[in-house]
């Protein structure tokens, strides 16, 4: 049987590490994933799919992860329940995250612009200086 999930969005709030009663680091929040296509009014729909980190995971994650940053997390679903106050039973099916990456840079010193950091970036592009290497003949390896 196979129980992988990959999916990709932004956490709809910053993430808040918590601890259980034995100890274990725990991080639960929520993924806002877009959807592919459109709705007939033209605008695109989101679902909000709960995940839950644990442990080393969970620690990082709170650390790093903001509101708002485009992250990708990959892991396996989990259906469990539990009995509320009321004494009726809830079911919850959440993602538990395994692994995690960032799909997007994070702000430099708070905020900055798009613009400035392209135009950063083509300064420092090897790629698109027109110097030429002194390199001879001799020294390539074919």
């Amino acid at each position: 049987m196979i129980n992988r999930v990959v999916l990709a969005g932004r956490p709809t709030k910053n993430l808040e590490l918590r601890s259980t009663k034995s100890g274990a680091n725990v991080c639960s929040f929520t993924l806002a994933v877009d959807r592919n296509f459109k709705n007939k009014n033209g605008e695109r729909e989101a679902d909000f799919i709960s995940c839950i980190a644990w442990q080393k995971t969970a620690e990082v994650m709170s650390k790093y992860v903001k509101k708002g940053s485009v992250i990708g997390v990959d892991g396996r679903i989990q259906t469990r329940s539990y009995d509320n106050r009321d004494g009726q039973r809830v079911y919850v099916t959440e993602v538990v995250v395994e692994n995690f990456s960032f799909l997007s840079d994070p702000p430099k010193n708070g905020q900055v612009s798009k613009n400035n950091q392209s135009s950063s970036n083509q300064n420092n592009d090897p790629f698109t200086s027109s110097k030429q290497a002194d390199i001879s003949d001799d020294d390539l390896p074919f």
